[in-house]
């Protein structure tokens, strides 16, 4: 029997009187609560269907095509800094969005005639403590800090949490924070001129948090002086790099030494971004990955509205079962799909960045090669799919075993139901048992016999022991 009705017995209490028999607990009561339980069994054994991806081979096909295709893209218009028709799109679409931002902030002015222009007066109106550009020449020998890698090498312009802190410390106390060599450098005192603007506390960390925006908006197309010679300029870090400036700075503050392999992929995220790796490239990474991610979302909702207009009839049709059947979002067979799409993808694009590494290095492997092609929007993608694969498949065994369990309550339930069919009927007897008051009247006496009889049956009376008429009941009596 299952939970539900294990927790709940049914008495079915029996009393006769003249009129009948009558339950304390009524048979209706109990079939009524069985059935509804029978419900239950049956959904639970039809929600595994909706943990398990009805994928086909044209699925697969199709997935896979999709991961190649944009994989193919990532490769000749993607590529790495200096060599991206896709980052050339991206860094100009970056360097408008930084002028538009400059007239945002001087809505007098009606616009900058160039990136140069929008660059010198956003540099100018988000003033910050912390954009040494070097440390003098004994800064340089001992820090390594220059243009080029300075946006790196300071905490505060790094586009992370961990950057908006140091933004706003720095501001504070008027310091600047950059890593080098695996330290933790603290400059104090770094602009003589410097006053954070605000007359109270959360003034001056609303002022923080502007000029920390500002900045970097300033600083995410280059300088003034490369954009006024028309080179592309050092950026602002790519925030799935500047966590290697977080390992550290955070064991720093902890107390805890930083390893060789902290400084390894430190000084590994400051040679990309010298080359180039900055947040407009990256942005640059992300438009196959979404390509990928939007072509097969599309193909798994074409494919569906076909069988959908082709197996429904008319009349049941829907905007309401339409959209269920075609949904590209939430069912596991599209994140199925999905996750064959981004793992072709990252097997075709890492193929290459492994190819042209090695021939790079004239043999041996260039790591800097290897990760400058490397798209690791996309690697990051198929890490979130497999992911998801991974908790839907236990949730799926869970799911299976409690489905095996029901199935086998359905039946012990069904069993059960009958059972109370059964019950139901031999004690239906309201109609047969008006046999007595039949008796009672001239002439009914014929049709009360029948009904007695029928009584009998139902009451499993063997048939040689049943009183069909009066001359049976005659006979009964008489000893006969």
């Amino acid at each position: 029997m299952s939970n539900a009705l294990a927790k709940k017995d049914i008495y079915l209490d029996l009393s006769i009187d003249d009129d009948g028999f009558d339950f304390a607990t009524s048979i209706d009561d109990a079939l009524a609560q069985a059935e509804a339980e029978l419900v239950v069994l049956n959904e639970t054994v039809e929600s595994i269907k909706e943990l398990k991806p009805q994928c086909d081979k044209l699925d697969y096909i199709l997935a896979a095509s999709s991961g190649a295709l944009c994989g193919v893209i990532d490769i000749f218009l993607v590529g790495k800094p200096g060599e991206s028709p896709i980052g050339d799109i991206t860094d100009k679409w970056f360097a408008n969005r930084t002028m538009d931002f400059a007239k945002l902030c001087h809505p007098d002015k009606k616009e900058f005639d160039s990136l140069d222009s929008a660059l010198r007066f956003l540099e100018k109106e988000f003033k910050v403590p912390y954009d040494q550009t070097g440390l003098g020449d004994a800064g340089r020998a001992v820090f390594g800090m220059n243009a080029k890698n300075h946006h790196f090498k300071s905490l505060a312009h790094n586009p992370s949490l961990l950057g908006l802190f140091f933004s706003i410390l720095d501001q504070f106390s008027n310091t600047s924070h950059f890593i080098s060599d695996g330290q933790l450098i603290s400059l104090q005192q770094a602009d003589d001129k410097w006053e954070l603007q605000g007359g109270n506390i959360p003034s001056k960390l609303f002022c923080g948090f502007v000029n920390w925006f500002g900045h970097l908006m300033s600083d995410v197309s280059g300088s003034n002086s490369s954009a006024k010679a028309g080179n592309r300029g050092m950026g602002i870090p790519s925030p799935l790099w500047t966590w290697t400036n977080d390992i550290i700075a955070i064991k720093a503050k902890l107390g805890l030494s930083v390893t060789d392999t902290d400084k390894a992929m430190n000084e590994l995220a400051l040679e990309i971004f010298e080359k180039g790796y900055d947040t407009r490239f990256q942005t640059a990474q992300a438009i196959p990955v979404f390509l990928n991610e939007l072509l097969v979302r599309l193909i798994y909702a074409v494919r569906r509205l076909y069988r959908y207009f082709t197996e429904t009839p008319k009349v049941e049709r829907s905007f309401k079962l339409m959209w269920k059947k075609c949904e590209p979002f939430s069912n596991p067979t599209v994140k199925r799909m999905l996750t064959v799409a981004h793992g072709t993808f990252c097997l075709v694009d890492a193929g290459d960045a492994v190819g042209r590494a090695l021939v790079s290095g004239g043999g041996t492997f260039n790591v800097v090669e290897f990760v400058l092609r490397l798209n690791v929007v996309g690697v990051g993608r198929f890490a979130i799919s497999l992911y998801g694969e991974t908790k839907r498949a236990i949730s799926y065994g869970h799911a299976k075993r409690e489905a095996d369990f029901a199935a086998k309550e359905i039946t012990i339930v069904e069993n059960y139901i009958e059972g109370l069919k059964i019950l139901s009927v031999k004690y239906d007897d309201a109609r047969l048992l008006t046999f007595v008051a039949d008796f009672k009247k001239s002439g009914a006496y014929i049709e009360a016999f029948g009904k007695s009889a029928q009584l009998a049956e139902l009451r499993n009376v063997p048939a040689n022991r049943v009183l069909k008429s009066k001359a049976d009941i005659d006979r009964y009596f008489g000893g006969k």
